[in-house]
């Protein structure tokens, strides 16, 4: 493992840390000797696995857990207020939690129901947790970040492909949002030398948790794809990159830093383009 040594006690928050995606990058910053809280909507066994793994690479005061809805803000204020208080800051905000596009389509890409025929709950829940979370934590975080001026908040999205499948515009839609937010928002912390981008997978994950039918020839990327450039996102290597998309399926650590980041940086659109 490389990483740099502003990591060092480098306080994150992973949201929806205690499995999958969020887990994975939890382990990779405390292994690199950052303190990272995890929230989950309660606390479970999945938690507590994590929690035990992070202290095994990081030391026991390395991890902290909070059981947390990220659709109520004020338990988003009281995640930042709990990790201030454990840690003593708070520098880096990965907003991984979220409902996947599965609620509405199959991994073959056939939608369970169009727009019309969706049922109302799924597509509240998976609005109110993939937008106005990413937006609770994120406004609830950006103030510490202000006052000490530096932070970093990276928001977890998807494929542009995936963002347009028949059935999961609720799904697509959200992760639309966050990627327009995240620029806007990179504009708007700039005088405060607080950054935001954006970050995904590049392709479908083996996060051990998914329980579905898998078409013939399916494969996954292996859930280490999210460990180095994680590390790099949450470090000063990453200063100054702000409003940029990176995708850990294209960061290869085999080429030297300035090519990886280049590599991994997927070309933005100049003018907002919907259509």
């Amino acid at each position: 493992m490389t990483s740099d040594p502003s990591l060092v006690g480098r306080v994150s928050i992973i949201t929806g840390g205690s499995r999958g995606l969020g887990k994975e990058m939890a382990l990779a910053l405390a292994e690199a000797g950052s303190k990272v809280a995890i929230t989950a909507r309660s606390r479970s066994e999945d938690m507590e696995s994590t929690l035990a793994d992070m202290r095994k690479l990081g030391g026991a005061d390395c991890a902290l857990g909070i059981a947390a809805d990220v659709r109520s803000y004020a338990d988003c204020e009281r995640v930042v207020a709990e990790t201030i208080g454990a840690f003593g800051a708070l520098h880096v905000l990965f907003n991984n939690a979220g409902l996947g596009l599965q609620v509405f389509t199959d991994y073959n890409g056939k939608p369970r129901s169009m727009f019309w025929e969706t049922d109302l709950e799924p597509w509240n829940a998976l609005v109110d947790t993939n937008v106005n979370g990413v937006f609770y934590m994120s406004r609830a975080a950006a103030p510490a970040m202000i006052a000490q001026r530096f932070g970093k908040i990276v928001n977890l999205s998807t494929n542009r492909h995936t963002m347009l499948r028949l059935g999961g515009s609720s799904y697509g839609g959200a992760k639309a949002f966050v990627e327009l937010a995240s620029r806007t928002w990179a504009r708007e912390l700039a005088e405060h030398n607080v950054t935001c981008n954006v970050f995904l997978p590049g392709g479908p994950v083996d996060t051990g948790i998914r329980k579905v039918a898998l078409p013939d020839g399916f494969k996954f990327n292996p859930v280490s794809i999210m460990r180095a450039p994680t590390r790099w996102l949450a470090s000063d290597l990453s200063n100054g990159h702000t409003a940029e998309r990176f995708v850990a399926r294209l960061w290869d650590e085999g080429l030297p830093l300035a090519e990886r980041v280049v590599a991994a940086r997927e070309s933005g659109i100049e003018l907002p383009q919907i259509m």
